[in-house]
């Protein structure tokens, strides 16, 4: 049970989980044969008033793994040269090891259960992710298996609009569209847009619960 006193808390405001938000670029749509190539992730926090903001953030580029197919289409979209000799990569389970370790020590700040991704369209990072989590066995994944927060989803019942570049404009985040498809740069304006719409939620009155703690049956 969770009360009043804790409301301002990730813990109490997402049910336990810890969310992180989360961008991908690859070089293909499939998640189990076309390679990951970029991954960026964000931590969150919440500050002593109940606003959420950015905490933390890490991104690799991808060695390419073995076997791994590439869709020059794909390429041709997101804008990513694979012989840019300024192109620093890592290997899948190099990248996973580091963002497990961030991701599980925010969650024991945090005094949560477990992370949740947050994405733009989350199921395909999802599916990415846990793609490589299975191709490098990187032990002790932080990330719930299936549940995820989609801005597209909530940008489309706060705003009408479920592109990313729509929905920031009207959520007041500048998007630079010759930014976009870095995974860097589409996780800050994720995470950006994900904090304004649950701060919008809290402005408009819809948290803290109005209902008293003792006898809510939420959580």
């Amino acid at each position: 049970m969770i009360c009043k006193d804790d409301q301002n808390t990730l813990r109490a405001r997402f049910r336990g989980f810890y969310p992180v938000v989360i961008d991908v670029e690859t070089a293909g749509l499939n998640a189990n044969t076309d390679a990951l190539l970029e991954i960026a992730v964000i931590t969150l926090k919440m500050d002593e008033y109940g606003w959420l903001c950015i905490d933390s953030a890490l991104n690799f580029h991808i060695q390419i793994f073995p076997g791994a197919v590439i869709q020059p289409e794909s390429l041709i979209f997101n804008g990513i040269d694979l012989n840019n000799p300024l192109r620093t990569t890592v290997t899948e389970q190099e990248a996973l090891h580091e963002i497990f370790k961030m991701v599980h020590q925010g969650i024991e700040n945090q005094k949560c259960s477990r992370a949740i991704i947050v994405a733009h369209n989350a199921f395909f990072d999802h599916s990415f992710l846990m793609a490589a989590v299975e191709r490098t066995s990187v032990m002790k994944n932080p990330f719930h298996p299936f549940v995820m927060f989609d801005t597209a989803t909530l940008s489309g019942l706060v705003f009408g609009q479920t592109v990313l570049a729509k929905a920031c404009a009207c959520a007041g985040v500048f998007f630079d569209k010759n930014k976009a498809h870095s995974a860097l740069y589409d996780t800050e304006r994720t995470a950006m847009l994900f904090c304004e719409l649950v701060n919008k939620w809290k402005r408009l009155g819809g948290w803290p619960l109005s209902t008293d703690c003792k006898k809510s049956s939420c959580y």
